[in-house]
C-alpha cells in the first residue's frame, strides 16, 4: 500500500494520465492518502515500474489508473479489497470494464452502468458564445429551494438515483457546492436558468461536473454560456486545461461548440446499493 513518501510518484504518474485520473488526484489532494475522510484513498502500486495505480475510497469507490498492467496484476489488485463493500468503478473505460470482468463483478446489479464520451479543452482555445443579458453567478445567490430541486432532478435523470431519500441526498450535495465554492449559476435576464460545476479541482486542471438545465430551458445554448463563463473564470486564476465527460450527444454538441475535443472514453460504474455517493 502506498504510503506519504510515495505521493510524489503517485501524482507525477497520475498526472501523465490526468484526463481520466482528476477523480483520484482531486481525492488525494483534498482528503489524503488512508485518512478518515470517505473520500481519502487507500492507494497500491502496481508493477516495479509503476505501470498502474489500483485507489479506493473509504466509501468504497474504486478508481484504477493501469494502463499497462497486465491481467494477474489487476487481479491481484482487486483481490486486494475483497473484503470491502464496493459501490461501484469510475475510469478510463477500457480499463474499468476489463477490471469488471477479472474482479468477477460484471455481473452485479447496477444503478448505473454507462460508457460516456470524454473530452478536453485546453483554455486558451476556450470559445465564449454571446450571450445577451446574461451572467454566471455564485450558487449561493439563488434560492437554495431552487438548488435542491434542480439537484434533485440531475440525480434522478442523470444517475439514476432512485432512493427514497433523493431529496436529502440533493440537500447534501448542494451544501457541500456551497461550502466548496464550486458551482455557478447562469441568470438570464436576472432568472436562474441552469447550473454548472467543478466535480474535481487541481491547481492546472478543472474537471467540470454537475451541469444541469431544466428541460423547459434546453436547447438555447444556456448550458454552453454557463460552462464557458465558469471556464474563463478557472483560466482567470490560471487553470490551464478542463475536462469532463458527457451524459449525452445533446451534451457534448455543447461542449464541442465552446472547444472541447473528443479525449477517448469515461466508464462510470455504480452498483445498487443503500449507500449514497456524490458525483
Amino acid at each position: 500500500m502506498a504510503q506519504e513518501d510515495d505521493i510524489p510518484a503517485v501524482e507525477r504518474f497520475l498526472y501523465e494520465h490526468v484526463q481520466s485520473s482528476m477523480f483520484p488526484l482531486a481525492n488525494l489532494h483534498d482528503f489524503g492518502l488512508n485518512g478518515t475522510y470517505a473520500r481519502s484513498v487507500q492507494i497500491w502500486l502496481l508493477g516495479d515500474d509503476l505501470r498502474g495505480v489500483f485507489a479506493i475510497t473509504n466509501e468504497g469507490m474504486v478508481l484504477p489508473q493501469c494502463p499497462d498492467c497486465c491481467d494477474a496484476e489487476l487481479v491481484a489488485a482487486t483481490d486486494l479489497v475483497r473484503d470491502r463493500e464496493i459501490l461501484g468503478v469510475i475510469g478510463e473505460a477500457t480499463q474499468t470494464r476489463r477490471i469488471m470482468r477479472l474482479a468477477g463483478w460484471s455481473d452485479r446489479a447496477t444503478q448505473l452502468d454507462h460508457d460516456e464520451p470524454a473530452f478536453s479543452l485546453e483554455l486558451a482555445s476556450l470559445i465564449i458564445p454571446e450571450l445577451p443579458a446574461s451572467r454566471l453567478v455564485p450558487l449561493s445567490m439563488i434560492d437554495h429551494g431552487l438548488a435542491v430541486e434542480w439537484r434533485r432532478a440531475y440525480l434522478i435523470e442523470t444517475l439514476g438515483v432512485l432512493q427514497k431519500d433523493v431529496t436529502e441526498q440533493a440537500k447534501r450535495d448542494i451544501d457541500s457546492y456551497l461550502s466548496r465554492d464550486s458551482h455557478r449559476v447562469l441568470l438570464v435576464d436576472g432568472e436562474p436558468v441552469g447550473m454548472t460545476g467543478f466535480n474535481a479541482v487541481l491547481s492546472d486542471v478543472v474537471q467540470i461536473g454537475g451541469v444541469y438545465t431544466p428541460p423547459h430551458l434546453r436547447g438555447l445554448g444556456y448550458a454552453r454560456q454557463a460552462v464557458a463563463l465558469h471556464l474563463n473564470e478557472a483560466r482567470a486564476s490560471g487553470v490551464s486545461r478542463a475536462v469532463l465527460f458527457a451524459a449525452s450527444n445533446f451534451a457534448a454538441r455543447a461542449y464541442v461548440a465552446i472547444g472541447f475535443v473528443r479525449a477517448g472514453d469515461f466508464a462510470l460504474i455504480l452498483f445498487q446499493t443503500d449507500k449514497e455517493t456524490i458525483a
